[in-house]
């Protein structure tokens, strides 16, 4: 990856042992990391850091992951963060939608390796700023 720094990625979900080996994943390859065990505590925390990157079960207590996501796309602070909805719901591989699709424009199956979600989000993340530096 180049050589700008980590993103700051926000991780919600209400089973800690999911959050926590994803989290892990994440700070290995550099990246900070903030945690939240639902979507109450998600939206607080992502107007709290104002991380590049959301990620966000979709079944969770108080406040699903489609609420979340809307909720924080509705707030439009700028720039705007990689939403992504990580649910066992989900089959097959990864997949990016042209427009937001239950809130998110990348739906993530819970099976995904951790490592594998934190190299889509680079990838992500390259595209993203690769895109904001010709802008």
């Amino acid at each position: 990856m180049s050589d700008w720094p980590r993103a700051k990625v926000l991780l919600i979900d209400d089973d800690p042992i999911f959050l926590r080996n994803l989290g892990y994943s994440f700070e290995d390859m550099g990246f900070e990391v903030v945690t939240a065990s639902d979507g109450v505590q998600g939206l607080k925390a992502y107007l709290d850091h104002r991380p590049a990157v959301v990620i966000t079960d979709l079944i969770m207590p108080r406040m699903g992951g489609v609420s979340t996501c809307m909720e924080i796309a509705r707030r439009g602070l700028d720039p705007q963060p990689i939403i992504i909805l990580m649910t066992s719901m989900f089959h097959g591989a990864p997949h990016e939608h042209d427009i937001p699709e239950m809130g998110a424009k990348v739906h993530i199956p819970k099976s995904t390796p951790p490592l594998d979600v934190v190299i889509i989000v680079e990838q992500l993340l390259e595209r993203s700023h690769s895109s904001d530096s010709r802008s």
